[in-house]
């Protein structure tokens, strides 16, 4: 009877078999299925899908040890601006291993990320292709960001240190503007990234009418691992929201595809809060303008009626002596061809009319003299509005982040406010509050 091998005996001879026949190192193309890392080695499994890109064709592991994995890992890193993960196209640089216990794998010695790099841009650029095919590449760079942006969605994720600085930003702007923010939680990294946001932009769809922009920030984590931003489904919703989309993931490698379709895309989350601000100061810039123009319209409005009343005024008594002039030539040539009770009546005339020369007159320099008045109180008025007036009678301006305060609702205990005086100003601190019961 032929004596068995043991199983450790026939793998060491197959083992034997790969050392001698499979000597050198090989380059292969393969997608990875699974990537996992344990104790600083990396783990793969590589597929080959067919020409339909459905049916794998062919399987595969490979390990990387962690002595290699350690420094392949941060120059992959650095080239792509993406980890290595499952659905990502790579070449390895691989030597086969077989072992007796554990059995056969592709042990990796190099990875080319130039491969990968192409791979990604090849994707990126069908994407970018379909969505213009489409109609919908340029879809938000035709919308129009309201003048007072105020209230804003943000998605991020909750713990994330760029939505901390985007909130910070906004609350402690040199304006005092007031903004209203509501985070709206996603995965800002691997795989869940695309469906996470488009959850989001689904909520925020369903209450369009509460905003008046979106913005998308991951700042504060890694730059790497970006593929979720670089997605088809995702870009066509930010594509066709009815919103303007502002983008701030936090990295300065080329724009992924979600920024291309964005209608603004900024570094940073701050960058984000800054252009927010930076839009109500413009809006604050042309209302202090537009009022500045209509206190000086209507004072040349003013000046302008002053002028054309003291113009009427000086001409009247002119007016009147050519009128009674013409009269009297007129009365002069019908008394010559009238009798005596003509005459009688004629001198009732005269009369008459200079009783009603009194009147007009009278009426006219009444009217005058309160059209003046009127016009002086107007001036008064505006001029009693100045500040600067109540201040020097000893009133006094109490201001809160720039603004002044009419009631003590607006004020919390402890938060500092500046009295404005005549000449100098105080800070305070609102110690108690007491809100009056008129």
């Amino acid at each position: 009877m032929t004596k068995a091998l043991t199983l450790y005996d026939l793998n060491s001879l197959v083992a034997d078999v790969i050392d001698t026949a499979l000597t050198r190192a090989y380059w292969v193309e393969a997608e990875l299925s699974e990537v996992r890392e344990n104790r600083g080695h990396c783990y793969m499994e590589l597929i080959e899908k067919d020409d339909t890109g459905n049916v794998p064709i062919a399987r595969a592991s490979a390990k990387c040890w962690r002595n290699v994995w350690s420094a392949i890992s941060p120059y992959f890193v650095r080239i792509t601006g993406q980890q290595i993960h499952a659905g990502m196209k790579v070449m390895l640089q691989v030597h086969a291993q077989f072992h007796p216990q554990y059995g056969f794998s592709w042990i990796v010695d190099d990875i080319n990320p130039e491969f990968t790099m192409g791979d990604m841009l090849r994707k990126r650029r069908d994407i970018v292709r379909r969505l213009q095919a489409e109609g919908v590449f340029d879809l938000q760079k035709g919308l129009r960001l309201s003048l007072f942006a105020q209230r804003i969605a943000v998605i991020s994720s909750e713990t994330a240190a760029g939505y901390g600085d985007f909130c910070s930003q906004l609350e402690t702007n040199e304006y005092g503007f007031r903004f209203r923010v509501e985070i709206f939680p996603a995965v800002m990294q691997g795989e869940q990234v695309e469906q996470s946001i488009i959850a989001a932009l689904d909520s925020i769809n369903e209450r369009e009418s509460e905003f008046d922009a979106v913005i998308i920030i991951r700042g504060g984590g890694a730059t790497a691992d970006l593929s979720g931003f670089d997605t088809l489904e995702l870009a066509e919703n930010v594509a066709n929201f009815p919103l303007p989309v502002i983008t701030g993931i936090g990295h300065e490698r080329d724009e992924s595809v979600l920024d291309m379709v964005s209608f603004l895309r900024v570094k940073t989350p701050t960058a984000a809060a800054a252009f927010l601000i930076d839009q109500l100061s413009v809006t604050l810039g042309c209302i202090e303008r537009a009022q500045t123009a209509i206190a000086d319209g209507v004072r040349r409005k003013m000046e302008a009626e002053k002028m054309r009343i003291r113009h009427l005024e000086s001409h009247i008594p002119v007016l009147f002596s050519v009128v009674r002039a013409k009269e009297e030539a007129r009365l002069e040539r019908l008394s010559r061809n009238l009798s005596e009770k003509t005459a009688e009546l004629l001198h009732r005339s005269y009369y008459r009319l200079d009783l009603l020369g009194q009147r007009l007159r009278s009426g006219l320099k009444i009217r005058l003299s309160a059209e003046g008045h009127r016009i002086d109180m107007l001036d008064q008025r505006l001029h009693l509005l100045d500040p600067s007036l109540l201040l020097e009678r000893g009133y006094s301006i109490t201001l809160y982040k720039g603004r002044a305060v009419r009631s003590a609702a607006e004020l919390e205990e402890g938060e500092v406010i500046t009295t404005r005086f005549a000449t100098g100003e105080a800070d305070s601190r609102i110690e108690h509050r007491r809100q009056s019961s008129m």
